[in-house]
């Protein structure tokens, strides 16, 4: 069994003031005049674009008004955090964090750094990875963290976690694999959420962009090999005033030769122990909401399986069937695809639109050209109908409204029609 526990040669929760980070703004810092590695040898820092180019970089990269308004801490290449962590690379972003590579100056390998926003989100996922080291029997397709610590913003604390470095989200490029490689994915998240349910633990996020691919063992790599493999930096000045300089990175760039078809399950920013009252009852993005969430129900293992559902769709279709821009406009094209919501939801929608009458209507029926079986027709017309018969089976077992008539996860993974899906696809 694979897992991480905290290392040592940081404290956890080691806080880290603005002067004790490398500042990028003096003429001898690493932004300045390029990384200074454990050697003294000059290391490579990326490249600034041009200015007809800085729109490229904006636009792949997170809100600068975040940088500016205190709630993402300004980063550049070559900055070193905590006296052990030198930045050589963007991995991504989120609503709560930004992410980068870095390479760990004592232990001499690359790590991942998640650079939270001021406020609880973090300790809150800090919690929820030391209840998940504590209590998750098997943690191999789950990500870890390895150490954390904190940096000192205009705003407040940042906390950091430190993280192997994984690959990029199912919604980065599940698409360009090929269906042994997405269905073993799907059962893979299957059994990594059975593994948290068992721990009595609901994800409550669960997307495309919680799930990564694995990469393989780069973690030895140095920094100079690491450009070999994900391109150099390719950056632009970070133009709004900020209390300390930064740069906006292009994420990495993956080639899919690299993926392993592993998948790790992360984010659990948002987990709660079953039961536990959430303030924010519905889940964003919204095409991976279940419905009774939109309802004022909280999560549960049976709205995690929901979610898992449209990811399982996602890799099998190439999309999740039920899209929408808002909470709403996802309400109804579920209801279109599925018929109308329960009866006893009508008047407890809160998820911030307004609801629409026809949804609890019982008299609509799904519109023909939308229905499940329709659009797994369109998006996979190469399957026979054996297939397809057990695709529908599967959706219909957990693509139900009433949360106790889904499947478990348990459950799930000794259906005979998933496991015959599974068998055709060598998983």
């Amino acid at each position: 069994m694979m897992q991480y526990k905290a290392s040592s040669h940081i404290p956890l929760n080691y806080k880290v003031s603005p002067r004790d980070i490398v500042d990028s703004t003096s003429p001898t810092s690493p932004a300045a005049k390029g990384a200074v590695t454990e050697d003294d040898k000059p290391d490579d820092c990326g490249s600034f674009v041009s200015s007809d180019d800085e729109i490229d970089i904006e636009e792949v990269s997170e809100p600068v008004e975040r940088y500016a308004d205190g709630i993402y801490y300004p980063i550049c290449i070559g900055d070193i955090l905590a006296g052990a962590y030198r930045v050589v690379h963007k991995l991504g972003w989120g609503g709560f964090s930004t992410v980068w590579m870095a390479h760990d100056l004592k232990h001499h390998k690359l790590v991942a750094l998640k650079i939270g926003i001021p406020g609880n989100m973090g300790e809150r996922e800090l919690k929820a990875q030391k209840e998940i080291l504590r209590t998750v029997k098997d943690t191999s397709h789950h990500l870890t963290f390895l150490d954390t610590f904190s940096l000192s913003g205009v705003n407040g604390t940042h906390l950091v976690m430190v993280f192997p470095v994984r690959g990029p989200s199912l919604h980065d490029c599940s698409r360009e694999l090929d269906a042994k490689t997405r269905m073993n994915a799907a059962k893979q998240l299957l059994v990594a959420l059975k593994s948290l349910h068992d721990a009595n633990i609901v994800h409550c996020d669960l997307n495309s962009g919680s799930v990564l691919w694995d990469i393989g063992n780069i973690d030895q790599y140095a920094p100079k090999m690491a450009y070999q493999i994900f391109g150099r930096p390719r950056k632009a000045p970070l133009w709004v005033q900020t209390w300390k300089i930064g740069e906006l990175v292009k994420p990495i760039q993956v080639n899919r030769k690299l993926l392993r078809g592993n998948i790790f399950l992360a984010d659990f920013g948002l987990a709660v122990k079953a039961g536990s009252p959430v303030n924010c009852k519905w889940q964003s993005p919204a095409i991976y909401c279940a419905p009774e969430r939109f309802h004022d129900i909280g999560p549960s293992f049976a709205s995690d399986m929901w979610s898992y559902m449209c990811l399982f769709a996602e890799l099998y279709l190439g999309f999740v069937p039920f899209r929408g821009r808002s909470n709403a406009t996802t309400l109804s094209n579920l209801v279109r695809s599925l018929g109308p919501l329960p009866p006893q939801w009508n008047g407890m929608y809160n998820a911030g639109d307004t609801p629409e009458d026809s949804w609890y209507d019982q008299t609509q029926i799904p519109y023909a050209l939308v229905t499940l079986e329709e659009i797994v027709k369109r998006a996979r017309p190469e399957i026979f109908h054996t297939e397809r018969k057990l695709v529908l089976s599967v959706f219909s077992k957990v693509f139900t409204y009433l949360p106790e008539k889904r499947l478990t996860a348990a459950e799930l993974l000794q259906n005979k029609d998933f496991n015959a899906i599974m068998e055709l696809y060598g998983c």
